[in-house]
C-alpha cells in the first residue's frame, strides 16, 4: 500500500515536492522588514518580485549580513538594493537530482521554482532531503 503523499515510484521532479518556503519579498520592501520576516519565519532567504509579480532577484541572510558589515542601515535599503540580480531558479519539471546538483554547485539553501516568470514557491535543502528519502511533508508533525 503506497504511503499517503508520496507518488507511485517516488518523487522524481521538483513539482512533486511540497515546498515549505512560500515567502516572497517585493522589490521596494525595506531591508529591516525583510530581515524581521526572515528571522520570524526561520528562512535563510527568499525570492524578490517586482510590482507585476515577476521574479527579479533573491535575498539571503548573507546579503543582509554583508550590508550590515558594510555599515549600511537596513531601514534605508530596499530589497532591490540588497538582492542578487539574475538569480537561479528551476521549473516544476526539473528532476530532483538536477535541483540537488544546482544547490550543491552554487551553495544554495533555497531554490525558487519558477513558471512563466513567476515564483510559485521555493524548495529548501530540507525539502529535497525529505523527498529523496520518500517522506511526505507532514511526516515531521
Amino acid at each position: 500500500m503506497p504511503t499517503v503523499g508520496i507518488p507511485a515510484g517516488g518523487f522524481k521532479t521538483v513539482g512533486q515536492i511540497v515546498g515549505t518556503n512560500a515567502i516572497q519579498f517585493h522589490s521596494g520592501q525595506d531591508g529591516m522588514a525583510i530581515t524581521i520576516e526572515m528571522l520570524s519565519a526561520h528562512v535563510s532567504g527568499a525570492p524578490v518580485v517586482d510590482h507585476d509579480g515577476t521574479y527579479v532577484g533573491f535575498i539571503s541572510e548573507v546579503d543582509i549580513l554583508t550590508a550590515l558589515a558594510g555599515g549600511h542601515d537596513l531601514n534605508r535599503l530596499t530589497a532591490e538594493q540588497l538582492m542578487v540580480k539574475n538569480p537561479i531558479s528551476v521549473r516544476k519539471s526539473t528532476p530532483i537530482a538536477e535541483a540537488i546538483q544546482i544547490m550543491a554547485d552554487k551553495h544554495l539553501l533555497n531554490l525558487p521554482v519558477e513558471e512563466n516568470g513567476r515564483v510559485t514557491y521555493s524548495v529548501t535543502r530540507h525539502d529535497l532531503l525529505r523527498a529523496s528519502v520518500g517522506m511526505p511533508v507532514d511526516i515531521e508533525e
